[in-house]
């Protein structure tokens, strides 16, 4: 559907519920409208709607589709309409849902709820999640799917065409079946591809790719969206510590680990929690940006003790109160750059212990480059600024110093941090701010003051 049509069709659809609000009549409209859609729409104009019509969406989907709809709609959504659901219909809602969407719902849930929910679902659907609900959401077990397709490697492929003839549909994003022994031992995959191009009486051991590499269950969900772009898989099998086969992983949630990833990035540079969302309510977003907003006030204010150090010698050299924040400024876009360089490094498994000190040689001589150019530019423009060729000679030495700090402080700081299990994406920025500030006026002021008085 076009970008154009997309927006068209939200807008009238807003403006019915509008209308609704006002003359129930329209309700209908409304309902027909929105279950006209596809289920993914659906949810994206509940997210996309004010708080004040998202429950009254939620409420007009069908019954058929409520599944579908809510396991695509974000994390804070499903948590505020699952308040106030019984187990019961807890368990009606996630009911033909894929193992991995119903564990994610339910690992949402208080502890003493989820019993309550597995019972009240039929035993095969309670199988299938109980199997997923040990693993960490953010796991290959987490985002496995247990719906799989097994054969025995000493079947042929005509014994493989009749036994698939057999299934009124293939499970989606099937693109290998897994070959297993009778133990469930992981042992290779066999293409569709290939079953379709061999001959019938061949056996699935002849055909079989035994280099497929099975991912462990515990192993974290960044590093599976790694193995899937290094591999360029569709679907890829999930093993246990003893190779038993446990299900799959497919693309589909795969590109929803690197969306999370990206976003979480993008909220953690500026401080905000990856749960914020467009809409998200004034009582829940206010709290979560005090926290940083007040964190940044502290950093802040100690960059000001640093500026207040030198109190008489910004009395005395008025100009410097000018050119102050020149030196900060380049600091901190300096830092920011070899932040995001390093971190991206990280999240794509590229830095390590191996490679870091080519890094920061890397980092350190780059900055020192850029150092001399822009310390050379800025001390030229402040001499002839204000006339007066020392005052150029400290702020370009300043910015130089303040450039390599930066760019050192960028390198090592995703890197320490990690190793105490702080989450750099949320707080590298927040510190090297203050590294760059803190650095940029005591190098400052204080060559000023020496200088100077």
């Amino acid at each position: 559907m076009p970008a154009s049509q997309t927006t068209s069709d939200q807008l009238s659809l807003l403006s019915l519920i509008d209308d609704s609000i006002v003359d129930p009549r329209a309700l209908s409209q409304v309902r027909h409208a929105l279950n006209n859609m596809a289920t993914m729409d659906i949810a994206h104009y509940i997210e996309s709607s004010p708080i004040k019509v998202r429950r009254l969406l939620w409420e007009l989907v069908d019954p058929e589709v409520e599944g579908e709809v809510f396991s695509d709609l974000n994390e804070e959504l499903q948590k505020e309409f699952l308040q106030g659901m019984n187990s019961s219909e807890m368990a009606l809602l996630v009911a033909g849902l894929d193992a991995d969407d119903v564990a994610d719902v339910l690992q949402q849930l208080p502890h003493r709820i989820i019993p309550h929910v597995l019972q009240a679902m039929d035993n095969q659907d309670r199988l299938r999640v109980e199997s997923v609900l040990p693993y960490d959401e953010d796991s290959a077990g987490g985002l496995m799917n247990t719906d799989t397709i097994t054969v025995r490697p000493d079947l042929t492929i005509d014994v493989i065409l009749r036994y698939l003839r057999r299934h009124e549909e293939l499970p989606e994003v099937t693109d290998s079946l897994f070959v297993v022994n009778r133990n469930d031992t992981f042992l290779g995959t066999l293409p569709l591809a290939k079953i379709l191009t061999s001959s019938p009486n061949i056996t699935v051991r002849e055909i079989m790719n035994t280099s497929t590499e099975a991912i462990p269950a515990a192993l974290p969900a960044s590093e599976v969206a790694h193995m899937f772009k290094r591999h360029d898989w569709v679907s890829a099998p999930v093993i246990n510590d003893h190779r038993k086969l446990l299900g799959r992983v497919t693309i589909d949630d795969v590109v929803d680990v690197i969306i999370e990833d990206a976003e979480h990035s993008l909220f953690g540079l500026v401080g905000l929690s990856d749960e914020e969302e467009t809409f998200t309510s004034v009582r829940r977003s206010a709290p979560r940006r005090a926290v940083w907003l007040g964190i940044n006030l502290g950093t802040a204010v100690l960059a000001s003790v640093v500026i207040n150090i030198f109190e008489n010698t910004l009395d005395k050299v008025v100009a410097l109160a000018i050119l102050m924040p020149i030196v900060a400024s380049m600091g901190g876009v300096a830092g920011s750059q070899t932040l995001t360089v390093v971190i991206r490094g990280m999240a794509l498994g590229q830095v390590d212990r191996n490679n870091l000190r080519w890094l920061l040689s890397k980092e350190f001589f780059s900055a020192t480059l850029n150092a001399m150019l822009w310390a050379a530019v800025i001390g030229m423009l402040a001499s002839w600024w204000f006339e007066d060729n020392m005052i150029g000679y400290i702020i370009a030495a300043a910015m130089a110093i303040n450039l390599i700090t930066a760019a050192v402080a960028g390198s090592l700081l995703p890197v320490i941090l990690k190793s105490v299990n702080i989450d750099p994406a949320l707080a590298g920025s927040v510190m090297l701010t203050t590294i760059t500030d803190v650095v940029g006026f005591f190098s400052f002021l204080g060559l000023a003051t020496m200088f100077y008085l």
